[in-house]
């Protein structure tokens, strides 16, 4: 067999591999040999933390954000039109805001909405709890903290995250619109957030919608003085934003916008 292959290189009908040929020459290792070779410690050693510290560099982390957007992507891939709600991980059941977070939810499920959240407790765990009542889809997001964040156990897919941005991409993908609820820093990160993108047509205008007149009305209040008297932002950009205490309002404004993008009349 040997002479038969040699024969037909010999006779050109066949082209040698000359960057394999020039590895085996030298005496190179194969890309194989190198990919699977380990550091081996000179006695039987069950672990090596040092061995991990390849994980901890830019290119390795590169190829992890990229890991995390492909699965992200695949697990998300058959969402419909869906809401994202945000706000406080620290609201009890016992507050008025968990139930209206959670009765929302539910109206917007039967209504054909997937619900998706941060995946943690308080408002997360409310909204995903109203999407599980009616038998709709409840989608979990989840970011790994150092304080770790367990997924409520009201989510159906559930999405895990290292990197904040990542996450943030999907919410903005995957939603057709923002409902926020009083809420922390966070919750304030993903109102200016969604306002800059569509202020600046980065993203196609989708509702943002405030819950909660009595935590929303100050800040809005500051931004009219502050922003909009002072032409830091145009009037117009102040209607990005729908207030409401009603969560009929809520579904009615969120349907409506999603079936007749109503902002465009």
């Amino acid at each position: 067999m040997a002479k038969k292959r040699n024969d037909a290189v010999a006779t050109g009908r066949m082209v040698p591999n000359l960057s394999l040929s020039r590895t085996a020459k030298v005496g190179e290792k194969t890309e194989d040999e190198l990919l699977l070779q380990r550091k081996k410690a000179a006695q039987p050693t069950p672990r090596v933390p040092e061995q991990a510290e390849f994980t901890h560099g830019d290119p390795w982390r590169v190829l992890r954000i990229m890991g995390e957007f492909v699965h992200a992507f695949d697990a998300l891939a058959e969402v419909g039109a869906a809401i994202t709600f945000f706000g406080s991980a620290r609201t009890q059941e016992s507050d008025p805001m968990y139930n209206a977070a959670r009765d929302l939810a539910g109206r917007l499920a039967k209504s054909g909405f997937a619900i998706v959240t941060g995946g943690g407790p308080g408002i997360m765990e409310a909204a995903n709890r109203g999407a599980r009542d009616v038998q709709g889809l409840s989608i979990g997001c989840n970011i790994e903290l150092p304080q770790e964040q367990s997924i409520n156990p009201y989510v159906d897919v559930a999405v895990n995250f290292r990197y904040f941005f990542c996450r943030k991409t999907m919410f903005m993908k995957y939603s057709e619109g923002f409902v926020l609820f009083p809420g922390g820093f966070g919750t304030l990160d993903e109102l200016f957030e969604a306002l800059t993108l569509i202020q600046t047509r980065k993203v196609q205008r989708f509702p943002v919608v405030l819950f909660g007149s009595a935590y929303w009305t100050g800040l809005l209040g500051w931004m009219r003085q502050q922003l909009d008297a002072a032409g830091r932002i145009d009037s117009k950009d102040m209607a990005l934003m729908k207030l409401t205490d009603s969560t009929e309002e809520a579904c009615a404004y969120l349907t409506d916008c999603y079936v007749n993008q109503s902002w465009m009349k």
